[in-house]
C-alpha cells in the first residue's frame, strides 16, 4: 500500500497534532512501522517505531513521554500523536514501513512516504 501522510500543520508550543499515515492492515509482510523526522538542514531521524504484530513500541529519547505511536483498530492506519510540542519538533515527518531485518537485527525500513510539514512556532 502506498503510504500517505496527514495531518501536519502549524502549531504553537505547547499544542497537539496527531499524524497519520495509510497503513497495510495484517500483511505477514509488514514487520514494524514508524515515525522519522527531518529539520530543515539536518538528517532525517528516527522518531517512534512499532512492531507490527506485537505491538511494541520503541522512541527517541527526544520525544518519550510527549509523543505517541498506535494503529488503529483494523490496521489500516498508523498514528504518531504528539503533545506539548516545541520548536525544537519542527520537520517534516514522514512514515515508513519494514519488511524484515538489517544484519544487526534492527527494522529495515524500505517503504516511504512524501512527508508532511510539522511547524512550532509562537
Amino acid at each position: 500500500v502506498q503510504l500517505v501522510e496527514s495531518g501536519g500543520g502549524l502549531v504553537q508550543p505547547g499544542g497537539s497534532l496527531r499524524l497519520s499515515c495509510t497503513a497495510p492492515g495484517r500483511d505477514l509482510g509488514t514487520k514494524a512501522m514508524a515515525w522519522f523526522r527531518q529539520a530543515p538542514g539536518k538528517e532525517r531521524t528516527f522518531v517512534a517505531s512499532i512492531a507490527w504484530w506485537s505491538g511494541d513500541t520503541f522512541y527517541a529519547d527526544s520525544v518519550k513521554g510527549r509523543f505517541t505511536i498506535s494503529r488503529d483498530d483494523d490496521w489500516s492506519t498508523l498514528y504518531l500523536q504528539m503533545n506539548s510540542l516545541e520548536p525544537k519538533d519542527t520537520a517534516v515527518y514522514y512514515c515508513a514501513s519494514s519488511s524484515g531485518w538489517g544484519p544487526r537485527g534492527n527494522f529495515q525500513f524500505d517503504a516511504w512516504g512524501q512527508g508532511t510539514q510539522v511547524a512550532v512556532s509562537s
